[in-house]
């Protein structure tokens, strides 16, 4: 296909492909901060509201599967007014005879003068004889049944008003507003909003094959949408026709639009693994274009990394770009985010989206870390790649405070710990809640840190992220799918890590005791949690830097088993160890954990040394745990679980044994041989499935 810029002499500025190596940002901690909080503000900046759609109402939707959504509509850059028509085409999936076809569209409010009337309804060039309206839920009857497996076009004309203010799930569905002197309408659905300016079936799970989005307007307006502009047509009354396409696959909120008189800016980017991509800028005005350069200028550079890491750009047929609106932060319109304004972290982060979040969709709000987390984790990325030595660590230290406190940003300060909540979304319907920062965009970017050092390789690592990416393109996928592909590089199961991270709540603080005798180091760390009623205890690595009296230092990577857990090592002879760090690296999602001298730790610590890691197989296991080397004498095994509580014991006896653990549920769990004297024999960790 080929891209048709409509262009007026003097506006269009075109970035050469050959781009002057940019320098590294100046970032103070609010721009660190402010990439995914300013995404969050402008998901929740009005009251939230509830998913729209009754669930009967649901049910009939799920009868039909969407292929195309086609709007042709008429906009204008300073009113909400909307006029035209809707398609959608569709395949009969429930395996009987369709007469009937729900959808949704705000309803008129007569008090405030919105919502919208619906002329009529064509299906496959026939009228509808009529059709039910229940608040924003529309059920039309169909001139004649759709056979089970057959396609069919839907056409609803309509006209109205966008409803506007606190009724809007985010900011507004379709709003219209001015900034730097210019009015520009736009869209902004997500979670529940589409059905405020278009007919729409509002589900995640059914994505569009292709759509397109065709707006009317009077010149001078230029028109921004998904895919690629096809053409402009010329129309009577000085109107232009902007007419998008997108073969891409598409979920309903991803589908946007905005319209203003935009100043036009065109810059590229050349994955090394991809053709040249445009990236197509809609500006307010010449003066802001000169203000934002040289952060859309970034935008190449950001494709051409996410494209190394995670797979090429995944509409790199198609296009990127940015439209600006003032909607108080960014919103992630596949091939075409929309933004009030440029800076390092909000452009980052925007532009994730479109591989987490827009070609793999969280299949449920419940899952919106997939796209959040992700998207915040990409800011990270960024600033590892483009934001010079500091900065990077900074964001980190940032994210992770953030996941654990409430950041006021007047003061600059933290002004509240927070112990709970969990990244999974337990109420689906609470806007506020699905696009928390704290939890869905700070926690969930810590959990993919978090999992990035649990596979303690890289190479897993982003080969993880590309085989999601691949594996589910142009679909929408859970949290259970993710860790899947987690599984598959770590070779076992994870699932202890997904209960604690993902639907646990809290963080843990580990209380880190030392002593130095001679060339051994001691250590004995306890753990508390956040949350115990919920998450009672992490099992997790921790890394410590031991820091030595002639300022060397080496890394100590161990595993915290159980509430309580004593280590052993040796450091090099002729060093004094003068101090411990916990976590130096930021890795680990602990609150304020310390570290200090205890000079009478010492025989505790050799205890626990002296106790052999036992082989087991297999590992995960089902029924039966085979212990092949057991002490000679008898021994009971002794099964727990992450909270500490014994689950199963069992007598053993001979140098082989079978542990029978059908009976448990699956996990990760603790397993410890005691003598009859209750000394420790042997440990070891195993998984059941």
């Amino acid at each position: 296909m080929r891209v048709i810029y409509q262009l007026t002499a003097g506006l269009l500025l075109v970035a050469g492909a050959a781009r002057a190596q940019q320098a590294a940002p100046r970032l103070s901690v609010a721009e660190l901060a402010l990439g995914g909080e300013k995404c969050a503000q402008a998901h929740v900046r009005a009251a939230a509201r509830t998913a729209t759609s009754s669930v009967r109402h649901r049910q009939k939707m799920d009868r039909y599967d969407v292929k195309w959504y086609k709007l042709d509509l008429n906009l204008e850059n300073n009113a909400r007014t909307v006029s035209g028509s809707g398609l959608i085409r569709a395949r009969n999936v429930s395996g009987q005879p369709l007469d009937s076809l729900a959808f949704e569209l705000f309803n008129r409010d007569a008090v405030n003068n919105w919502g919208y009337f619906i002329d009529s309804v064509v299906v496959d060039r026939r009228r509808s004889s009529g059709w039910r309206r229940a608040g924003s839920d529309v059920t039309a009857a169909l001139p004649q049944a759709v056979p089970a497996g057959a396609t069919f076009e839907a056409r609803i004309y309509y006209r109205g008003t966008a409803p506007h203010g606190g009724t809007a799930a985010i900011g507004n569905a379709l709003d219209t507003d001015s900034d730097y002197g210019v009015n520009v309408t736009w869209s902004l659905s997500e979670p529940f909003s589409a059905h405020e300016w278009f007919p729409v079936k509002q589900v995640l799970t059914d994505k569009a094959d292709s759509s397109a989005v065709w707006v009317t307007t009077t010149n001078p307006n230029k028109v921004g949408s998904n895919g690629v502009l096809r053409r402009v047509t010329p129309l009577s009354g000085n109107r232009s026709r902007y007419e998008w396409h997108s073969r891409k696959p598409i979920d309903y909120y991803l589908i946007s639009v905005a319209v203003a008189p935009y100043v036009e800016y065109v810059n590229y980017a050349n994955p090394a693994s991809g053709p040249r991509i445009p990236i197509v800028n809609y500006v307010y005005n010449q003066t802001a274009l000169n203000d934002f350069r040289t952060e859309i200028d970034r935008t190449p550079g950001f494709i051409e990394n996410y494209s190394n890491l995670v797979g090429l750009y995944p509409f790199a047929t198609e296009k990127y770009g940015h439209c600006t609106a003032p909607i108080g932060g960014g919103m992630e319109h596949q091939t075409m985010t929309t933004q009030d304004g440029f800076s390092f972290t909000l452009t980052a982060h925007e532009l994730f989206h479109q591989w987490f979040g827009d070609n793999v969709t969280c299949a449920s709000w419940e899952d919106i870390w997939l796209n959040e987390g992700f998207a915040s984790y990409g800011e990270y990325l960024s600033l590892v790649q483009f934001g010079g030595t500091s900065a990077p660590r900074q964001w980190l230290d940032l994210t992770f405070a953030q996941a654990q406190n409430n950041y006021n940003f007047t003061t600059n300060a933290y002004d509240q710990f927070q112990p709970g909540g969990s990244v999974r979304v337990p109420d689906t319907t609470n806007v506020g809640r699905i696009f928390s920062s704290r939890l869905t965009y700070k926690k969930g970017a810590a959990v993919i840190h978090m999992l990035r050092y649990l596979l303690n390789d890289d190479t897993k690592f982003f080969n993880a992220l590309r085989t999601y990416q691949s594996t589910y393109a142009g679909q929408s996928a859970r949290t259970r799918q993710l860790q899947q592909v987690f599984e598959q590089q770590a070779g076992r199961s994870l699932q202890y890590f997904f209960d604690q991270w993902y639907s646990g709540q809290g963080y843990p603080s580990f209380a880190v005791r030392w002593n130095q005798v001679g060339t051994n180091l001691y250590l004995r760390v306890n753990e508390t949690a956040s949350m115990p009623t919920v998450t009672p205890f992490f099992l997790t690595d921790v890394t410590y830097r031991v820091r030595y009296a002639s300022g060397q230092s080496t890394l100590l990577r161990v595993t915290q088993s159980q509430a309580t857990t004593d280590f052993a090592t040796t450091v090099p002879a002729g060093q004094t160890v003068v101090g411990i760090d916990v976590d130096p690296d930021q890795w680990v999602l602990d609150y304020n954990s310390s570290a200090a001298r205890d000079n009478t730790l010492v025989l505790a610590a050799r205890q626990q040394q002296v106790a052999a890691a036992l082989p087991v197989y297999p590992n995960p296991c089902r029924d039966v745990l085979q212990l092949p080397a057991l002490p000679q004498r008898a021994v009971t095994a002794e099964v727990s679980d992450l909270a500490g509580r014994v689950v199963l014991r069992q007598a053993l006896s001979g140098t082989a044994a079978a542990l029978r653990v059908q009976t448990l549920a699956p996990g990760l769990y603790h397993l410890r041989l005691r003598q009859a004297d209750g000394s420790l024999a042997g440990w070891t960790r195993f998984a059941k499935e």
